[in-house]
């Protein structure tokens, strides 16, 4: 298997950012880290590993980026504009830094897959949801989608378009409707430990989507099924296998 790392400056964020990339062609794949993860943990955990007949094949190349959780959502020594505002930041650098590196990177035509596992779920849906035009796929595990468990109660414009929770119900936009509609998308959760709040969350998603009439495939693991990487470790080859029979989009 193709392995490299990478740290290139960004810009929009006035610092260096680490990531690695994994295989080499196939439909790319955008991994974001769990809750004050690294770009490595996703090798570290497994899921490469998990992942390696489809990065062998040249089915998917995963580009495992790194996050700024730390300077933003998490850091808890400042107020949550700006904390947001920090965020959005980031937004910048993987749409308008990250993103146009990939397609140098990868010859692959299409649009780009989100995925991550519990805060890595989050970012994948937020990405997905804000930016259908660079994405047309979405695996997002055990992800909460609403930003309670960072700020609060607080809300102001930032924080509202960075929850999906928030932003969905009101977004009746044609043009981002039909790309979601276009789009596959695949949410997961287990009914274990450490799973309540994903639970109500990913519920709450499904039920945005179903009134939008847009297709998601929202899938619930049984009662055995922990928020840990275990799990994500069969989840993620799980949905890659059988997205075919679930989506319009052939991963």
């Amino acid at each position: 298997m193709n392995v490299e790392y990478h740290k290139l400056y960004s810009h929009s964020l006035g610092q260096d950012m680490e990531f690695k990339v994994y295989g080499h062609a196939g439909k790319p794949v955008i991994v974001f880290p769990s809750s004050g993860g690294r770009f490595y943990e996703y090798e570290d955990f497994g899921m490469v590993e998990a992942c390696k007949d489809f990065i062998n094949a040249g089915a998917i190349q995963i580009f495992a980026v790194d996050s700024v959780d730390s300077q933003s959502w998490l850091n808890e020594s400042i107020d949550p504009t700006q904390r947001a505002i920090r965020h959005n930041d980031y937004d910048v650098y993987i749409t308008k830094e990250f993103v146009p590196y990939v397609r140098a990177k990868n010859s692959f035509a299409g649009k780009l897959l989100a995925t991550g596992c519990s805060m890595g779920g989050y970012h994948s849906a937020n990405f997905f949801f804000r930016h259908p035009d660079i994405f047309d796929t979405l695996i997002a595990l055990s992800g909460v989608y609403k930003l309670n468990f960072a700020v609060g109660d607080y809300m102001d414009e930032n924080v509202y378009f960075n929850s999906p929770l928030a932003y969905l119900p009101n977004l009746n936009d044609p043009h981002y409707l039909k790309q979601y509609s276009e789009s596959c998308i695949v949410i997961a959760a287990g009914q274990g430990k450490w799973e309540e709040e994903i639970l109500e969350d990913t519920y709450a998603l499904k039920s945005i989507l179903e009134a939008k009439n847009i297709f998601a495939w929202v899938d619930i693991w049984g009662y055995d099924v922990d928020h840990d990487w275990p799990w994500w470790r069969k989840m993620m080859p799980y949905f890659l296998n059988h997205s075919k029979l679930h989506c319009k989009t052939i991963l």
